[in-house]
């Protein structure tokens, strides 16, 4: 986890610090998880946090943020929100404020285990039938955001708390509906429940596309006395993660990857000695700052095992450099799937690769 390693970077450096602070983070984490596909005990985490700021704009923005970054890599994901108040607020209306862990652990199980299977399990953990029945409505999906907002309204008309968790569920619902989303889709989910430990108001949670079947691939929320725990109180924060190993299995599985982060290298210049590489090395810095991928085989000797290496490598084209070329200026570009040759100045040689 990066939130409380960042609450306490904040505390150390309080006073070099603009507020509201933002940053993003990205390493490893580590986490007594039992390995199976897409639960690993050690994994990449890409996490976006402000802290100093209590506005509920910086939710609106973090809805932005997850529809921007998974537009742009093609996944149709589902951006679920719930606030932490509102499932305070449950407990409070079924008499069961003690049993408030008991009870949103079994209701955020919903989706896994069922209405009848997270009935039991409540039972199993105190909550009474009559609490149950209280919050039947829960249980009813396929509701609009708007329709599930009513249905909070309604149960949570006498707590206080429950009633500002709808409002601010409200607001930023509102305001990422006159803004617009590119692909992701806003859902309310009002079983939803992560990190009570510290979330305190709006949490978030990113579903894979459903024919994954990998569970969540994001998450966050508000916290607003995160870093209280290092002595600097009421400083409000919200931040978001990406999981970035599951990120991978769902572009993987979905055939999502860019063509640019699996394609290799485009052209190889052969290397037939250091007169050559050194000619050959200047065409080869031009080609890659013009963003062709091209590389320079680095020991000279026998072009067969060369031509070899490139065959390999799947490289589609050779360069070949010799003592000709360089008094003609010219290169020799070869096709490695038709063996074609042609000999070429080096502004043709950019134009064919560019073209490519």
């Amino acid at each position: 986890d990066l939130t409380v390693p960042f609450a306490r970077y904040v505390v150390q450096n309080q006073n070099d610090l603009a507020f509201p602070f933002k940053r993003y983070q990205m390493q490893p984490v580590w986490r007594a998880d039992r390995p199976q596909k897409g639960r690993y005990r050690e994994f990449y985490q890409c996490d976006a946090d402000v802290i100093g700021s209590k506005s509920l704009w910086q939710e609106v923005e973090f809805v932005q943020l997850y529809d921007a970054a998974f537009s742009e890599l093609g996944v149709p994901v589902r951006i679920q929100i719930n606030n932490r108040k509102i499932l305070s607020g449950l407990a409070e209306v079924i008499g069961a404020e003690d049993k408030l862990i008991d009870f949103t652990v079994a209701l955020d199980k919903l989706d896994k285990i069922g209405e009848e299977g997270v009935k039991k399990e409540m039972l199993e953990r105190g909550i009474s039938q009559a609490a149950i029945e209280t919050i039947q409505p829960l249980f009813i999906t396929g509701r609009t955001a708007e329709e599930d907002l009513e249905v909070l309204r309604d149960l949570l008309k006498d707590s206080e708390i429950g009633l500002e968790g709808v409002k601010e569920l409200e607001y930023v619902v509102d305001q990422v509906v006159v803004i617009g989303l590119n692909k992701a889709v806003l859902e309310v989910n009002i079983t939803l429940a992560r990190g009570l430990d510290y979330y305190t108001g709006i949490i978030y949670e990113v579903a894979a596309p459903k024919e994954i079947n990998l569970g969540s691939i994001g998450g966050g929320g508000r916290y607003d006395d995160l870093t209280g725990i290092f002595g600097m109180k009421d400083m409000s924060g919200v931040g978001i993660s990406f999981g970035l190993d599951r990120i991978y299995l769902v572009l993987e599985e979905l055939d999502l990857f860019p063509e640019a982060v699996v394609k290799g290298t485009e052209v190889l210049f052969i290397n037939f000695g250091e007169k050559e590489a050194a000619y050959s090395m200047q065409a080869v810095t031009k080609l890659r700052r013009n963003g062709i991928r091209t590389e320079l085989y680095p020991d000279a000797g026998r072009m067969g095992r060369q031509m070899t290496y490139a065959d390999r490598k799947n490289i589609p084209f050779v360069v070949l450099c010799g003592s000709k070329e360089i008094e003609s200026s010219n290169y020799t570009l070869r096709n490695m799937a038709t063996g074609e040759q042609s000999s070429i100045s080096f502004e043709e040689l950019l134009d064919f690769l560019s073209n490519d």
